[in-house]
């Protein structure tokens, strides 16, 4: 039997989630989707630092660290010095930004690839549908919407 109303929504989000977590293997053309929510956060918060990355994401400092520490070596984040206590900004480099850009290019061509038979009015149902159900949880994320 087929799922229905809630439950055939969380199975479809279950299976999208799945596909955007494995579907895009991390190589050196394409970051990781925590590389690239990483990345994409500090382009959008320029001067983050780590410990509100950890904070807005909800995960252990020590993921961020290990995040922070693979986007150095890349090349593609750099920190200000400064007080270790209250943490170093962080900023893309020019290398980042290439590379979140590059990333985010691919990303939207996959998603005009998979809408391509759509009509305009159905893209843009989709659209809503997804913004009013992300909106519907921000309390569970203190009303931030830059995840």
């Amino acid at each position: 039997m087929a799922l229905t109303g809630p439950p055939a929504v969380h199975d479809e989000l279950v299976h999208l989630t799945r596909q955007l977590m494995t579907g895009d293997r991390h190589s050196d053309d394409h970051p990781s989707i925590a590389q690239h929510s990483f990345l994409s956060f500090i382009g959008r918060n320029d001067g983050c630092k780590a410990t509100e990355i950890s904070e807005v994401f909800g995960v252990n400092r020590s993921t961020i660290s290990r995040q922070v520490r693979g986007c150095i070596e890349a090349g593609w984040v750099y920190v200000d010095p400064g007080s270790v206590r209250q943490g170093n900004p962080l900023h893309l480099t020019e290398a980042g930004r290439k590379y979140l850009d590059a990333a985010d290019a691919r990303r939207l061509d996959q998603v005009a690839g998979r809408l391509h038979d759509w009509t305009e009015s159905e893209v843009a149902d989709f659209a809503r549908a997804l913004h009013r159900f992300r909106i519907s949880i921000e309390s569970q994320t203190n009303g931030d919407d830059t995840l």
